[in-house]
C-alpha cells in the first residue's frame, strides 16, 4: 500500500480584472497530477522556475486548498479535512522549506523553534522531557546541544537549514516534502545537507518528495523522477533510466543544462526558445517540445493540442496619446494563424526595462494588443 498517492490534482488562481476584480481567466499553477509515493522511497520532482513545483507541494501537505482532485496520505483523504483534523494528521507528514532563514521565526531561539511542534502536538511528558528531545534532534542534524539558547541570525545557510529539518523531525513524521532545501546553499553544503537527509531517511525510514531545479542531484537521490512544466507532469521514469535515455524533449533540455566538468560527458546542447509561457493563456495541452528549436509538433506530450505555443515577447502600443508595452504570450492555432494572447500592460516608465528583460525586440501596433481571430 502507497503511503501517499495524489490523483487529479489541480490549484488554480483567478485572474481578476476591473473595479469589481472580476476573474476573467484562471492561471493553472497545477493541472491534473497524480503520482503515487511508497513508504521509504524517494520520489524527484525537476522543472524551471514558475512551472508548479512548490505549489504542488503546498498543495500536498495542504498549506494551499487544491482546487480539484484528492490527496490520500495513509489511506485517509485530506483534502476533505479542516481545523483539527487535519492538524493533527500533519504530524505525519512535514515540510522542508526552500529558504532557511525566512522560514523560521527570528525572534524564536533554537530550543523554541524545535520545541513548538512538541508543544503543539503534546509529543513531551515534561521540561526535562523536552529539553532531552531538543539536543537529540540537534545531534541528530549536527548541531551541538549548546546552540540550543542562540538565536537564527548567528548560523549559517546551512546550520539554519539543518535547523529546519530538526523541526520538521521533531514529530516524527512519515513523510518529508523537500521543496529545493539546498538551492539556497552553496555547493559544499548541498552535498553535506544531502548526505544528512539520506542518512536520516535510512534510519528512520521516512518517505520523501524532493523537489529541486538540478537533475543531477535529484537523480543522485531519488529512486524515481518527475518532470514538471506548465503545472503538468510530461515524464516520469527510475532515475538512472530517466537520465540514461530521457523520452520528453523539455526533459533532454534540462540534462543539457547539467554542468558537466569531463568534455567528452557533456550532452549536445538544446536551447529552448523564449521564456515560460504564461498556462493561462495557452491551450491545455502545450509542452515544452515547441519550445525547443526545430521541435517536431507531433513529440509536443500525451493530450491532443488545441493551439501550439509560438512565442512569449513584447508589442508596442499608444493609448491615447501615452506608449504602453505588452507582454503577450502567443499560440499558433491550425492553419498557420497566430493568436495573441496579452498577458499584462506595464506603464510607460517599465517600457524600456521590461524590453531588456524579455530580450526581444519592441513590434510596433496600431491599437492595443488583443486576441485575434
Amino acid at each position: 500500500m502507497n503511503l501517499l498517492e495524489v490523483e487529479q490534482l489541480a490549484v488554480h488562481y483567478p485572474v481578476r480584472s476591473g473595479v469589481v476584480g472580476q476573474a476573467k481567466a484562471h492561471l493553472k499553477a497545477v493541472d491534473g497530477v497524480s503520482f503515487s509515493l511508497a513508504a521509504g522511497e524517494t520520489l524527484g520532482l525537476v522543472g524551471e522556475s514558475g512551472c508548479g513545483k512548490s505549489t504542488l507541494a503546498r498543495a500536498v501537505v495542504r498549506l494551499v486548498r487544491p482546487t480539484a482532485g484528492r490527496v490520500v496520505f495513509a489511506g485517509e483523504e485530506l483534502t476533505k479535512m479542516d481545523g483539527a483534523a487535519l492538524r493533527a494528521r500533519r504530524r505525519g507528514f512535514q515540510m522542508i522549506f526552500q529558504d532557511p532563514y525566512g522560514s523560521i521565526d527570528p525572534r524564536f531561539s533554537v530550543a523554541d523553534i524545535v520545541g513548538e511542534p512538541l508543544d503543539i502536538h503534546r509529543l513531551s511528558s515534561g521540561k526535562a522531557d523536552r529539553r532531552e528531545r531538543i539536543a537529540g534532534l540537534l545531534e541528530a542534524v549536527g548541531l551541538e546541544p549548546a546552540y540550543a539558547e542562540r538565536y537564527p541570525h548567528e548560523f549559517s545557510g546551512g546550520q539554519r537549514q539543518r535547523l529546519g529539518i530538526a523541526r520538521a523531525l521533531a514529530v516524527e513524521p512519515r513523510l518529508l516534502v523537500c521543496d529545493e532545501p539546498v538551492s539556497a546553499l552553496d555547493v559544499s553544503v548541498q552535498a553535506q545537507i544531502i548526505n544528512l537527509l539520506q542518512d536520516l531517511q535510512a534510519q528512520r525510514g521516512l518517505a520523501c518528495l524532493f523537489i529541486a531545479h538540478d537533475l543531477a542531484v535529484v537523480g543522485h537521490i531519488s529512486r524515481r523522477v518527475m518532470v514538471m512544466y506548465l503545472g503538468q507532469i510530461v515524464e516520469m521514469a527510475p532515475a538512472q533510466a530517466l537520465i540514461a535515455t530521457p523520452a520528453h524533449p523539455y526533459t533532454r533540455a534540462l540534462l543539457a543544462a547539467v554542468p558537466e566538468l569531463a568534455p567528452e560527458a557533456k550532452r549536445p546542447p538544446m536551447v529552448l526558445a523564449g521564456g515560460l509561457p504564461v498556462s493561462s493563456a495557452l491551450s491545455a495541452g502545450a509542452t515544452a517540445a515547441l519550445r525547443e528549436r526545430g521541435a517536431n509538433p507531433a513529440r509536443a506530450g500525451p493530450r491532443p493540442l488545441g493551439g501550439v505555443p509560438f512565442c512569449a515577447g513584447l508589442a508596442g502600443s499608444t493609448l491615447s496619446g501615452r506608449s504602453h508595452v505588452h507582454a503577450f504570450a502567443g499560440v499558433r492555432v491550425p492553419g498557420g494563424r497566430v493568436i495573441r494572447r496579452p498577458v499584462r500592460t506595464w506603464p510607460p516608465r517599465l517600457l524600456s526595462c521590461a524590453a531588456r528583460y524579455m530580450k526581444h525586440p519592441l513590434a510596433p501596433e496600431a491599437g492595443p494588443s488583443i486576441a485575434v481571430g
